[in-house]
This record gives structure tokens, C-alpha cells and sequence, in this order.
């Protein structure tokens, strides 16, 4: 699913206008990407949580060239999925993905 394509959901679910329902996917994206970028978690019961996790400087090798190459300290956003979400998934091994209708199977 698409970031346009949650916002048409959106919009049908709730019976208002296709402006209006992304302006609220818009806003809340911002809100949950200003609080990671804070530090602070962000939790959706039901569906999962995010968090910001540190990752130390390293030495890395270029793959490449086989040189040893120094990768810098950083934060990075981290996922981890909820109960309920990961039971509606599990409910679901063994049943076939349908192929997307443009073809396209990403």
C-alpha cells in the first residue's frame, strides 16, 4: 500500500473528502517522524511500536576496493510489530499473496 493509497482509504472509510483525509495521514506521519526525530518513542496499540536505536562508530570494509572505511555514530528508526498485528498476519501463513492489479509485485 501506497501513502496515496492509505489516503483514498482514509477517505472512503470515513466519508470525507480526499483533501481532508491527507491532511490528517499527512499530519499524523509528522507527529510520529518529529517524536522519533526527538528521541521519543511512538506506540499504536495494536499495531506496533517505534523507538529510535543508537548505533556505535565502526570500522566497515568497501566492498569494493577491500579498504577499510570508518562508519560514523547514528540513530535510526526502529519497528517492532505489535501482538495483534502479527496474530492478523500469522492467521494468514499459508494463504497465497494476490499480485497487485498494475502487475507490479513489490
Amino acid at each position: 500500500m501506497t501513502k496515496s493509497e492509505l489516503i483514498q482509504m482514509v477517505a472512503q472509510r470515513t466519508g470525507v473528502t480526499r483533501g481532508q483525509a491527507e491532511l490528517v495521514v499527512k499530519c499524523v506521519f509528522a507527529s510520529m517522524s518529529e517524536s522519533l526525530a526527538a528521541g521519543e518513542g511512538v506506540e499504536v496499540r495494536g499495531f506496533g511500536s517505534f523507538s529510535v536505536r543508537e548505533y556505535g562508530a565502526y570500522t566497515g570494509v568497501n566492498p569494493r576496493t577491500h579498504e577499510p572505511v570508518t562508519v560514523s555514530a547514528k540513530r535510526l528508526p526502529f519497528f517492532r510489530v505489535g501482538k495483534d498485528l502479527r496474530e492478523r498476519v500469522n492467521a494468514r501463513a499459508g494463504t497465497p499473496l494476490v499480485a497487485s492489479p498494475d502487475g507490479d509485485d513489490d
